[in-house]
């Protein structure tokens, strides 16, 4: 026996299934990018060519991933992105410019390798630390920006990311 919920209950009068209730979410289809790129990352010790890809991998931000796809979800997720908090906004933003140093910065060393070296070690210090990010970016939209993602760092985001490169 099948049950239908009562918020999406066929109208019993008009035979009709109701409109559903317009509602502001953030949306994790922008993090498919970042996943991309995580992806490349660790490919690379397999095969380096994808660090040609890796290279032509381009950030881009919230609004402009939403304004240019054909999503059903855009005008939702575009109405909650805009109806953050300034200081969420932007600490969110500046979780994204980290992922895209990091990986701007694993792709960099990567491409000045010579033979190999170094690829293991450079991809899983990368990669880890990127799934990280993610993983931050991941719960502040699952929780539609009403955590601080800040909270979630639990220090300076760019130095974290600076000091795992240094040796």
């Amino acid at each position: 026996m099948m049950t239908v919920s009562a918020m999406r209950a066929l109208d019993i009068e008009t035979g009709e299934w109701p409109e559903a209730e317009p509602s502001t979410q953030l949306s994790t289809d922008y993090l498919n990018r970042y996943g991309e790129a995580l992806m490349l990352l660790e490919m690379a010790p397999m095969d380096p060519g994808v660090i040609d890809d890796l290279k032509s991998w381009r950030a881009v931000g919230y609004v402009e991933h939403f304004e240019n796809s054909n999503l059903r979800c855009t005008p939702s997720a575009l109405a909650a992105y805009r109806s953050l908090a300034a200081a969420r906004r932007q600490a969110f933003e500046e979780l994204c410019v980290a992922m895209n140093r990091l990986i701007a910065t694993a792709t960099s060393l990567l491409a000045d390798l010579e033979h190999d070296q170094g690829t293991t070690e450079i991809v899983a210090v990368a990669s880890e630390s990127l799934r990280t990010l993610i993983g931050r970016a991941t719960q502040f939209i699952n929780a539609n920006g009403d955590i601080d993602v800040g909270a979630l760092q639990g220090g300076g985001l760019q130095s974290e990311i600076d000091g795992l490169f240094k040796s």
